[in-house]
């Protein structure tokens, strides 16, 4: 599932899905920036939860994403059962920890959990330059 702490990879060159070539792509826990744009232009708008820290989320962060960090997601978790049946997408800032958000929504039973390859750095070089990259 994970990545570990491995270095983002360069962003410079993207393939048709619009990941960076080379990107180790795990379909079945990640959705690219792509199709998350497209989800979220259809009738069945995924949740996003931005699992970064409240200072980089004042960097920039996508409109409509609900702001729970990563330290503090366990303890939300409750409070999210209302969206169990919808498509869930978690977000940090290159996708390490948006990764160990999905484990853990998934370990508490939420089953259409992804988090979104790249992050908000991937999302900002391919769907929206207007969010600062950091």
């Amino acid at each position: 599932m994970g990545r570990g702490g491995r270095n983002p990879v360069a962003m410079s060159a993207l393939d048709p899905r619009g990941l960076p070539d080379g990107y180790p792509f795990n379909e079945e826990w990640e959705i690219t920036p792509r199709a998350l744009r497209a989800l979220r232009d259809g009738p069945d708008t995924p949740l996003i939860i931005d699992v970064r820290t409240t200072q980089e989320r004042a960097i920039g962060c996508i409109a409509g994403s609900v702001h729970i960090p990563l330290a503090e997601l366990e303890a939300q978790i409750e409070t999210l059962r209302e969206h169990e049946s919808r498509e869930i997408c978690t977000l940090c800032h290159h996708g390490v920890r948006s990764l160990r958000a999905a484990a853990a929504l998934r370990r508490a039973g939420f089953e259409q959990v992804r988090s979104v390859a790249g992050g908000i750095h991937l999302w900002s070089v391919d769907i929206d330059p207007s969010i600062p990259i950091y």
